[in-house]
Protein backbone atom coordinates (compact mmCIF):
# COMPACT_ATOMS: atom_id res chain seq x y z
CA UNK A 1 0.00 0.00 0.00
CA UNK A 2 1.19 3.48 -1.38
CA UNK A 3 0.93 6.34 1.33
CA UNK A 4 2.09 10.27 -0.19
CA UNK A 5 3.16 12.49 2.70
CA UNK A 6 4.11 16.11 2.54
CA UNK A 7 6.81 16.44 5.02
CA UNK A 8 9.40 19.00 6.54
CA UNK A 9 13.07 17.69 5.29
CA UNK A 10 14.72 16.44 8.07
CA UNK A 11 12.09 17.57 10.53
CA UNK A 12 8.85 15.07 10.00
CA UNK A 13 6.82 14.75 13.41
CA UNK A 14 4.04 12.47 14.61
CA UNK A 15 0.74 13.70 14.26
CA UNK A 16 -3.11 12.70 14.29
CA UNK A 17 -2.80 12.56 9.43
CA UNK A 18 0.51 10.80 10.20
CA UNK A 19 -0.84 8.50 12.96
CA UNK A 20 -4.39 7.97 10.57
CA UNK A 21 -2.75 6.61 7.92
CA UNK A 22 0.02 4.44 9.68
CA UNK A 23 -1.10 3.75 12.68
CA UNK A 24 -3.66 0.74 11.25
CA UNK A 25 -0.94 -0.83 9.36
CA UNK A 26 0.77 -2.02 12.41
CA UNK A 27 3.97 -0.81 11.28
CA UNK A 28 6.55 1.07 14.15
CA UNK A 29 5.18 4.82 13.66
CA UNK A 30 8.82 6.10 15.68
CA UNK A 31 11.20 3.98 12.52
CA UNK A 32 9.28 5.34 10.24
CA UNK A 33 9.60 9.18 11.46
CA UNK A 34 13.43 8.23 12.01
CA UNK A 35 14.14 6.89 8.29
CA UNK A 36 12.48 9.26 6.59
CA UNK A 37 14.17 12.49 8.11
CA UNK A 38 16.87 10.19 7.70
CA UNK A 39 16.20 10.70 3.41
CA UNK A 40 15.49 14.11 3.70
CA UNK A 41 18.00 15.58 5.81
CA UNK A 42 19.36 17.19 2.41
CA UNK A 43 16.26 19.04 2.21
CA UNK A 44 15.93 20.74 5.61
CA UNK A 45 13.70 23.70 6.45
CA UNK A 46 11.80 22.42 2.85
CA UNK A 47 8.32 20.83 1.71
CA UNK A 48 9.02 17.59 0.92
CA UNK A 49 6.66 15.05 -1.13
CA UNK A 50 7.07 11.28 0.08
CA UNK A 51 5.95 8.52 -0.87
CA UNK A 52 6.23 5.24 1.37
CA UNK A 53 5.41 1.66 0.14
CA UNK A 54 4.31 -0.77 2.72
CA UNK A 55 4.02 -4.10 3.04
CA UNK A 56 0.80 -4.63 5.27
CA UNK A 57 1.65 -8.74 5.49
CA UNK A 58 5.51 -8.09 6.55
CA UNK A 59 5.11 -4.45 7.91
CA UNK A 60 8.50 -3.08 5.86
CA UNK A 61 8.25 -0.39 3.63
CA UNK A 62 10.42 1.67 1.23
CA UNK A 63 10.62 5.32 1.23
CA UNK A 64 10.94 7.36 -2.20
CA UNK A 65 11.75 11.03 -2.10
CA UNK A 66 10.69 13.17 -4.57
CA UNK A 67 12.16 16.66 -5.60
CA UNK A 68 10.44 19.77 -3.38
CA UNK A 69 8.31 21.90 -5.13
CA UNK A 70 10.03 24.65 -7.12
CA UNK A 71 8.37 27.29 -4.75
CA UNK A 72 9.38 25.74 -1.66
CA UNK A 73 13.57 25.73 -3.57
CA UNK A 74 13.14 29.05 -4.31
CA UNK A 75 12.05 29.91 -0.60
CA UNK A 76 15.13 28.06 0.26
CA UNK A 77 17.15 30.12 -1.42
CA UNK A 78 15.80 33.39 0.08
CA UNK A 79 15.46 31.55 3.22
CA UNK A 80 12.17 33.20 3.31
CA UNK A 81 9.35 31.29 5.66
CA UNK A 82 6.10 32.63 3.14
CA UNK A 83 5.44 34.42 -0.38
CA UNK A 84 4.12 37.65 -0.66
CA UNK A 85 0.97 38.09 0.40
CA UNK A 86 0.31 40.49 -2.53
CA UNK A 87 2.16 39.73 -5.42
CA UNK A 88 2.69 42.62 -7.68
CA UNK A 89 2.63 45.35 -5.07
CA UNK A 90 4.66 44.30 -2.22
CA UNK A 91 8.08 41.43 -2.86
CA UNK A 92 9.34 38.80 -0.54
CA UNK A 93 13.12 38.68 -2.02
CA UNK A 94 15.28 39.13 -5.42
CA UNK A 95 17.21 36.27 -6.54
CA UNK A 96 19.94 35.68 -9.45
CA UNK A 97 18.80 34.39 -12.53
CA UNK A 98 21.45 32.14 -12.35
CA UNK A 99 20.10 30.40 -9.06
CA UNK A 100 17.02 30.57 -10.95
CA UNK A 101 18.74 28.04 -13.89
CA UNK A 102 20.30 25.75 -11.21
CA UNK A 103 16.35 25.33 -9.60
CA UNK A 104 14.93 24.26 -12.97
CA UNK A 105 17.80 21.73 -13.52
CA UNK A 106 16.79 20.64 -10.53
CA UNK A 107 13.39 20.11 -11.22
CA UNK A 108 13.77 19.96 -15.04
CA UNK A 109 12.39 16.22 -15.23
CA UNK A 110 9.13 17.36 -13.44
CA UNK A 111 8.71 20.09 -15.64
CA UNK A 112 6.24 20.12 -18.69
CA UNK A 113 8.71 21.66 -21.17
CA UNK A 114 9.97 20.77 -24.62
CA UNK A 115 14.10 22.09 -23.49
CA UNK A 116 15.69 24.25 -20.62
CA UNK A 117 14.75 27.43 -22.14
CA UNK A 118 10.77 27.03 -21.71
CA UNK A 119 11.62 25.40 -18.31
CA UNK A 120 13.32 28.76 -16.80
CA UNK A 121 10.34 30.41 -18.08
CA UNK A 122 8.00 28.04 -16.02
CA UNK A 123 10.28 28.83 -12.68
CA UNK A 124 10.05 32.44 -13.47
CA UNK A 125 6.79 32.44 -13.80
CA UNK A 126 6.22 30.71 -10.13
CA UNK A 127 8.81 33.74 -8.62
CA UNK A 128 5.92 36.17 -10.44
CA UNK A 129 3.61 34.74 -8.28
CA UNK A 130 5.59 34.97 -5.10
CA UNK A 131 6.50 37.90 -5.51
CA UNK A 132 10.48 37.63 -5.99
CA UNK A 133 12.02 39.66 -8.29
CA UNK A 134 15.02 38.15 -10.18
CA UNK A 135 18.12 40.09 -10.78
CA UNK A 136 16.37 43.31 -9.64
CA UNK A 137 13.30 43.05 -11.62
CA UNK A 138 9.91 41.95 -11.82
CA UNK A 139 9.57 38.38 -13.13
CA UNK A 140 7.30 39.33 -16.24
CA UNK A 141 10.12 41.59 -17.01
CA UNK A 142 12.67 38.76 -16.86
CA UNK A 143 10.21 36.50 -19.29
CA UNK A 144 10.20 39.32 -21.83
CA UNK A 145 14.01 38.99 -21.82
CA UNK A 146 14.51 35.50 -22.34
CA UNK A 147 12.00 35.76 -25.61
CA UNK A 148 14.48 38.39 -26.53
CA UNK A 149 17.68 36.51 -26.12
CA UNK A 150 18.70 38.17 -23.25
CA UNK A 151 19.49 35.17 -21.17
CA UNK A 152 20.70 32.75 -24.05
CA UNK A 153 24.33 32.90 -22.80
CA UNK A 154 23.49 31.59 -19.60
CA UNK A 155 21.42 29.33 -20.62
CA UNK A 156 23.28 27.97 -23.04
CA UNK A 157 26.15 27.28 -20.49
CA UNK A 158 24.18 26.51 -17.97
CA UNK A 159 25.33 28.60 -15.78
CA UNK A 160 24.12 28.20 -12.13
CA UNK A 161 26.22 30.47 -10.10
CA UNK A 162 25.90 34.16 -9.27
CA UNK A 163 29.62 36.00 -9.15
CA UNK A 164 30.19 37.80 -5.33
CA UNK A 165 29.99 41.35 -7.08
CA UNK A 166 26.36 40.32 -8.17
CA UNK A 167 24.97 38.88 -5.30
CA UNK A 168 26.30 41.64 -3.37
CA UNK A 169 24.53 44.01 -5.89
CA UNK A 170 21.31 42.17 -5.22
CA UNK A 171 21.52 41.92 -1.73
CA UNK A 172 22.06 45.74 -1.95
CA UNK A 173 18.98 46.42 -4.24
CA UNK A 174 16.92 44.42 -2.08
CA UNK A 175 17.91 46.31 1.42
CA UNK A 176 16.82 49.56 -0.42
CA UNK A 177 13.03 47.48 -1.85
CA UNK A 178 12.32 45.99 1.94
CA UNK A 179 13.26 49.20 3.40
CA UNK A 180 11.12 51.43 1.27
CA UNK A 181 8.28 48.80 1.28
CA UNK A 182 8.49 49.11 5.39
CA UNK A 183 8.31 52.67 5.20
CA UNK A 184 5.01 52.45 3.17
CA UNK A 185 3.52 49.70 5.74
CA UNK A 186 4.17 51.77 8.69
CA UNK A 187 2.60 54.86 7.08
CA UNK A 188 -0.64 52.88 5.59
CA UNK A 189 -0.97 51.78 9.29
CA UNK A 190 -1.06 55.04 10.63
CA UNK A 191 -2.87 56.24 8.26
CA UNK A 192 -5.50 53.68 8.80
CA UNK A 193 -5.14 54.22 12.69
CA UNK A 194 -6.12 57.87 12.03
CA UNK A 195 -8.92 56.96 9.96
CA UNK A 196 -10.09 54.74 12.78
CA UNK A 197 -9.32 57.40 15.73
CA UNK A 198 -11.41 60.00 13.58
CA UNK A 199 -14.70 58.32 13.16
CA UNK A 200 -14.67 57.42 17.17
CA UNK A 201 -14.01 60.81 17.69
CA UNK A 202 -16.94 61.70 15.29
CA UNK A 203 -19.40 59.12 17.38
CA UNK A 204 -18.70 60.02 20.19
CA UNK A 205 -19.16 63.86 19.85
CA UNK A 206 -22.59 63.80 17.32
CA UNK A 207 -25.50 64.54 19.43
CA UNK A 208 -27.94 62.00 21.09
CA UNK A 209 -31.03 61.39 18.65
CA UNK A 210 -34.32 60.61 21.05
CA UNK A 211 -35.36 57.23 21.07
CA UNK A 212 -38.90 56.90 18.68
CA UNK A 213 -40.01 54.16 20.67
CA UNK A 214 -39.20 56.14 24.16
CA UNK A 215 -42.13 57.10 26.65
CA UNK A 216 -42.46 60.80 26.87
CA UNK A 217 -41.26 61.94 30.47
CA UNK A 218 -44.32 63.43 32.59
CA UNK A 219 -44.89 66.87 32.47
CA UNK A 220 -42.42 67.73 29.25
CA UNK A 221 -43.56 69.35 27.01
CA UNK A 222 -43.62 67.15 23.72
CA UNK A 223 -44.67 69.73 21.14
CA UNK A 224 -48.45 68.18 20.51
CA UNK A 225 -51.20 70.81 20.51
CA UNK A 226 -53.08 70.94 23.58
CA UNK A 227 -56.95 70.64 23.00
CA UNK A 228 -58.62 73.53 24.68
CA UNK A 229 -62.20 72.39 26.43
CA UNK A 230 -65.57 73.11 24.27
CA UNK A 231 -67.16 76.16 25.57
CA UNK A 232 -70.94 75.96 26.22
CA UNK A 233 -73.42 77.12 23.56
CA UNK A 234 -75.51 79.98 24.03
CA UNK A 235 -78.71 79.22 24.33
CA UNK A 236 -78.84 75.90 25.78
CA UNK A 237 -81.18 75.66 28.40
CA UNK A 238 -79.70 74.86 31.84
CA UNK A 239 -81.05 71.91 33.65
Amino acid sequence: MKVKLIVDGGNMKPGPSVSQQLGPMGINLGKVIEDVNKATSGFKGVKVPVELDVDTKTKTYTIEVSSPPVAELIKKELKLEKASGEAGKNYAGNIAFETILGITKTKQDTLLAKDLRSAVKLVVGTCVSMGVLIDNKNGKEIEQEIEEGKYDDTIQNEKTSPSEEKKKELEEFWKEISTTQEKTKKAAEAAKAEEEAKKTEEAASAPATPDAGATPVAGADTGAKKEEPKKEEKGKKKK
